[in-house]
């Protein structure tokens, strides 16, 4: 058999540890967190309401923000998890007077029972409804975008399709869009036409603020479909609020101002106090100071779904104290079925 040449024996070297080096960053980036507990058992389907929430008053009294607060599932789950459900608790006990909808694009008269359907249903001032896409996005800017897309089976993932809803539904109805993935401590009554900032550079989508058919969202959705672009994440969400937004500003950077004309910009520590490259901070331990810090200078966190799903952080780190004081109820369920 011929030897090999040094030059061949090297190149295949190399390759073969740029392999090793690209197999070792998926892991390290794709897969959970050693801290992490998944489920092993399965849920019950429903449970008795907590008889602490029996001292919750409804949403019948002020609704702040127009149409209240809402939270949305675009896929067909109707089987919320518990990260959704402590999202959803959270901000319904920092707003105990404010409705907050959880709109399901898979929610029928047909939806089986389930854990956090039934959890959630205690709550006085929470409620359900099925998301019609064609009727959400009806006599807005998105409607022709919509129409195209669904009548060429063009490819929209979820993220994208998320990122159209909450604005069609917030240029309709009003009120404060929220993620599944945050966590509220405070009540954000006095956030009004607002969005925050993810980085010096880039602003984030996961909490808007704004009332009916404000001009800002208006724009946002004009620029949604004049420059949609599906191949590039995040051109549909953060890099468009941050585009719009100079735009509308007439700035080159987005330091140049904390808001103008009728929009407000939060800083970082607002809602976006823990970077997404550091993640796995949730699932350490912080000093009392640290977190005292946090939640002195934030409304509430964004806990960046796509690298905390499914993973149950250990007693005593920090989404575990986030967890017992601002979703309590939500974390005696974990704590029971995880």
């Amino acid at each position: 058999m011929l030897e090999m040449k040094p030059r061949w024996r090297t190149l295949l070297l190399f390759l073969f540890g740029a392999v090793v080096l690209v197999l070792m960053v998926s892991y390290t980036v794709y897969t959970p967190v050693s801290e992490a507990v998944t489920h092993i058992r399965p849920y019950p389907h429903s449970i008795k309401c907590p008889q602490s929430l029996s001292s919750m008053g409804n949403a019948s009294g002020r609704i702040m923000h127009d149409g209240g607060i809402f939270f949305m599932e675009t896929s067909e789950q109707t089987n919320p998890s518990f990260q959704v459900m402590c999202a959803v608790e959270s901000a319904a006990i920092t707003h105990p007077n404010t409705k907050v909808t959880v709109l399901m694009k898979g929610l029928s008269n047909r939806t089986h029972p389930s854990l956090g359907l039934s959890f959630l249903s205690c709550f006085p001032n929470v409620e359900f409804a099925p998301m019609n896409l064609r009727e959400v996005f009806a006599d807005t800017p998105l409607s022709g975008w919509y129409t195209s897309v669904e009548e060429n089976r063009e490819f929209c993932d979820l993220p994208i399709l998320a990122d159209a809803c909450r604005l069609a539904v917030l240029w309709r109805s009003g009120g404060v869009y929220l993620d599944t993935d945050f966590i509220i401590f405070k009540n954000l009554e006095n956030v009004t036409n607002a969005l925050g900032k993810q980085s010096p550079y880039t602003l984030n989508g996961a909490i808007l603020s704004f009332h009916t058919h404000h001009p800002f969202i208006e724009r946002c959705m004009e620029d949604f479909v004049n420059r949609y672009n599906y191949w590039f994440y995040g051109h549909q969400g953060p890099q468009l609020f941050t585009r719009v937004f100079k735009r509308w500003c007439s700035i080159q950077r987005l330091r140049d101002s904390d808001g103008c004309k009728g929009v407000n910009i939060l800083p970082k520590k607002a809602f976006y106090p823990v970077d997404w490259q550091e993640w796995r901070k949730f699932f350490r331990t912080i000093s009392q100071w640290e977190l005292e810090e946090l939640l002195r200078n934030s409304y509430g966190i964004h806990l960046w779904n796509k690298k905390t799903q499914g993973a149950r952080p250990i007693d005593g780190s920090f989404l575990d104290q986030l967890q017992t004081r601002f979703c309590p109820e939500t974390h005696k369920l974990m704590k029971m079925h995880l």
